[in-house]
């Protein structure tokens, strides 16, 4: 399978005062620790077509936050490929709480038919995953769970986690070790020791140069696809069409404007087998448009949003990440205009 996925590069690059001139910067408050943060600090951009995010996480270098400015532009200057549905199942998202904390975070998505489960987080142990798991399970007898391991573990370990945790009956295991040959190692031992976990690939497909070696080594059953990662809906299509594995679109912690485009994309696949990971917006505590991207009865309507100016006043950042923001910006468009 050679890949001619294209690079990430938006159809037409704005101007640098362009983008400066319609940039705001962000820093919404969080129910619940999440990838280790309480506050998720966002670029938001108001193009001719419509509102665009530029969020990547602050760890992130240039060049990979290069593909979430691609995927900025193409929503704020470029626009979305037609849908094909209007209708996007999602999951609840349950980050790595106590077991007594679930029925209070399961409770802010309302009725959901699928959960994805943080596991392996740093500092905790099997048991805590085990019991957070089960504290789900127990909470919703019928829905489909996933775990997602973000690679946390080695393949030993991911091995022993996934044994125990599919007892309660899992969907599939979210990145359950770093690499690709990992990802497929785990894959063999699970089948040949006939445990039914299925393995999806997210940081090895959005991480990768090549995003289609996941498929190629065999090391997935489906893929997890972020458009913002990937450099863009229009891309990420192009990811899933070559990879030719099944696809479930999840955000990036994106505010309603970036769920915006995961709908998008989850709206313009051709098949849409799973649930998707775009009810994230429920784990801020305030968004920044008055009308949220949030499920309602288990799924969210497509439909376009806007920022709201007294909420961009409120959450705005300080001055001082205000200009961080702004000096990674012109060092990423630096980027873009040197490869356009």
């Amino acid at each position: 399978m050679p890949s001619s996925v294209p690079p990430a590069l938006p159809p037409m690059l704005p101007s640098l005062e362009n983008l400066l001139a319609c940039a705001h910067v962000v820093s919404l408050p969080m129910r619940v620790k999440f990838r280790g943060i309480m506050e998720r600090e966002t670029l938001l951009l108001r193009g001719p077509v419509g509102w665009a995010e530029f969020c990547p996480f602050p760890e992130y270098e240039d060049a990979e936050a290069s593909r979430w400015l691609a995927a900025a532009i193409e929503a704020g200057w470029q626009g979305f490929p037609a849908p094909v549905r209007s209708v996007i199942p999602v999951n609840a998202t349950v980050p790595a709480v106590s077991a007594e904390q679930v029925p209070e975070v399961l409770a802010r998505f309302g009725r959901v038919d699928a959960v994805k489960i943080k596991v392996a987080e740093r500092g905790q142990t099997l048991d805590d995953d085990a019991a957070r798991v089960a504290a789900v399970r127990a909470a919703l007898p019928d829905a489909a769970i996933r775990v997602d391991a973000n690679g946390g573990w080695d393949v030993p370990a991911a091995v022993e986690a996934l044994t125990r945790l599919a007892g309660v009956g899992l969907e599939y295991a979210e990145q359950p070790v770093p690499s690709i040959e990992g990802l497929a190692e785990v894959r063999r031992r699970l089948r040949d020791a006939g445990t039914p976990v299925l393995i999806a690939a997210d940081e090895s497909v959005r991480k990768e140069s090549d995003p289609l070696r996941v498929a190629r080594a065999g090391a997935a059953d489906l893929l997890v696809v972020k458009v913002a990662p990937l450099g863009g809906v229009r891309r990420a299509l192009d990811i899933v069409a070559q990879a030719g594995l099944p696809a479930v679109v999840s955000s990036a912690l994106d505010t309603s404007v970036g769920i915006r485009a995961g709908l998008a994309l989850a709206a313009s696949l051709p098949e849409l087998p799973y649930a998707c990971g775009l009810g994230t917006v429920s784990l801020f505590t305030s968004d920044i448009t008055l009308d949220p991207l949030v499920a309602d009865d288990g799924a969210i309507r497509l439909r376009d949003v806007a920022a709201d100016a007294g909420l961009l006043e409120q959450f705005a950042a300080s001055a001082e990440r205000r200009d961080w923001w702004l000096d990674r910006l012109r060092r990423v468009h630096a980027i873009l205009a040197a490869i356009s």
